[in-house]
């Protein structure tokens, strides 16, 4: 399959576009069509195991064969702590949270980042070019440890992360500071998760700083969900949440199942929407934020602004204001107009703002409904749900719960409801904490004892051992210094 950016500068093939990661006008790739999905092939890949169905859908998009496709999502899920990869948990109400929070860091990230490292050395091997690829990303907290403990080692490969200095959760600073590896590397970015998004992007787009990173014997791609690589593995997990439930007999034939997700990049709500474009009979996207609800007021109204106060909240990877991968959707709304995504794109980049037509926005409202949850309704949410069903929801998860009931309060919309869990509580123990007891422990580890005390929960060993990890990563740098980080981080990296 080719890919193609959504400003309309470029058209390579996908495993090429893993490679690339951006395309060369700043654009997205996406795919030149959707293939459809054969559900009757999809529900046989779904009772066997998760990793077939992960190749199944991989090999709609990717020139490698099924079977080793299928092998490779094998080997990316093995360290997985559930035979079944993905559980989907039953709650009342028609409702099944789909647990994508057994990899080895604990989010749902590494349901893409085990695979995206694999992918990237098949395609080095496919094209049997010279490359070395340096992946740059910007995290708002699960993203750079997923990311670097998917491409730790990987011959031929650096990974560079920035973070928000103080925007992220201890946890997951935690995590991301005391990764190994002789090709991984992390820095802090005074600012917050846009302005280390905003950094990373104008790496990209630097003649100069591309030529210099081509210099030492890199090239820059990324392992964001901007990466189409990134992508495709996340429309698995629809796919599969639906073939197992059909399978299962949870769901009669073309039954149709809404998603609730919740959302900052807006990757992860898009390979649902990626998902329903390919034939899985999914109804509405319910797209859940925190109080950084500029997607909750865009499609309202139609009219996005960033240009509005940042919030630090209990989730953090939802702290985000500049939502990339919003413009694959825009893509697709506007009837592949790559002119009118441009002018949005730049106007974004200028002003902070723009506005789709009023003709579209019904358009978006019919495939997307938006709501947000505060900080107390959050907690909230986490209290509630524990007290009554001894289910440990982690903040992000919470906020879709939370939005996930007002979806339904508002429509009356009682079709079965698929709710996306994408961290495990361990990672915002604190958090966890204060919402179950009202008391706060200022020691993320102490917290951790006490909320497992409590709820009778175990602490996952990846968080256990952060205590006695010793801090590899210590780099502040500003946002206009990026660059440098980056260019230090390579005179150290052997090839």
């Amino acid at each position: 399959m080719k890919v193609q950016s959504t400003r309309g500068g470029q058209e390579i093939p996908a495993l090429n576009a893993v490679l690339q990661g951006i395309a060369s006008d700043g654009g997205l790739f996406v795919p030149e069509t959707f293939p459809p999905i054969d559900l009757d092939e999809a529900k046989q890949c779904a009772e066997k195991s998760y990793s077939d169905l992960c190749g199944y859908v991989l090999s709609l998009f990717f020139d490698l064969g099924r079977e080793d496709l299928s092998a490779l999502a094998r080997s990316a899920y093995a360290g997985f702590d559930t035979p079944d990869t993905v559980p989907l948990r039953p709650l009342p109400e028609n409702e099944y949270v789909m647990e994508l929070t057994h990899g080895p860091t604990l989010a749902f990230k590494d349901m893409a980042l085990q695979v995206l490292p694999r992918l990237t050395q098949a395609a080095l091997e496919k094209e049997d070019t010279e490359e070395n690829i340096l992946v740059l990303t910007a995290t708002s907290g699960d993203t750079g440890k997923a990311a670097m403990a998917g491409f730790m080692d990987v011959s031929r490969t650096a990974i560079f992360v920035f973070y928000p200095d103080k925007g992220v959760a201890e946890m997951q600073r935690l995590q991301m500071v005391t990764q190994k590896g002789d090709n991984t590397g992390v820095c802090a970015v005074r600012g917050n998760f846009d302005d280390a998004q905003t950094g990373v992007k104008r790496l990209f787009a630097s003649p100069q700083f591309r030529d210099a990173a081509r210099s030492a014997g890199w090239t820059p791609s990324s392992a964001n969900s901007i990466n189409f690589g990134r992508l495709v593995p996340q429309i698995a997990y629809y796919v599969y949440a639906y073939a197992k439930l059909l399978a299962d007999g949870k769901l009669g034939d073309g039954e149709t199942v809404n998603c609730c997700v919740p959302t900052g990049n807006f990757g992860n709500i898009l390979a649902a929407y990626y998902a329903r474009r390919m034939g899985i009979p999914i109804g509405r996207l319910v797209c859940a934020s925190n109080s950084n609800n500029v997607l909750t007021d865009f499609f309202r109204s139609g009219s996005y602004n960033a240009g509005r106060p940042f919030h630090k909240t209990m989730s953090p990877s939802m702290d985000i204001l500049i939502s990339s991968n919003l413009e694959r959707f825009l893509y697709e709304m506007c009837g592949r107009d790559s002119a009118m995504v441009r002018a949005w794109m730049q106007a974004l980049s200028e002003t902070g703002t723009y506005a789709v037509p009023a003709d579209m926005l019904p358009a978006m409202q019919e495939l997307i409904w938006a709501d947000w949850l505060s900080e107390e309704e959050t907690a909230q949410i986490i209290r509630d749900v524990f007290n009554s069903l001894g289910y440990l929801m982690d903040p992000h998860t919470a906020v879709a719960q939370g939005v996930c009931l007002k979806y339904r309060s508002a429509t009356g919309d009682r079709r079965p409801m698929i709710t996306v869990s994408t961290a495990n509580p361990y990672k915002f123990p604190q958090d966890v904490l204060h919402a179950l007891t009202d008391s706060w422990v200022e020691e993320p580890f102490a917290a951790a004892r006490e909320l497992s005390e409590l709820t009778g929960t175990q602490i996952p060993p990846q968080i256990a051992e952060l205590q006695q990890l010793p801090v590899l990563h210590d780099g502040v740098t500003d946002r206009d210094t990026m660059g440098d980080a980056v260019l230090r981080f390579l005179g150290r990296v052997k090839k």
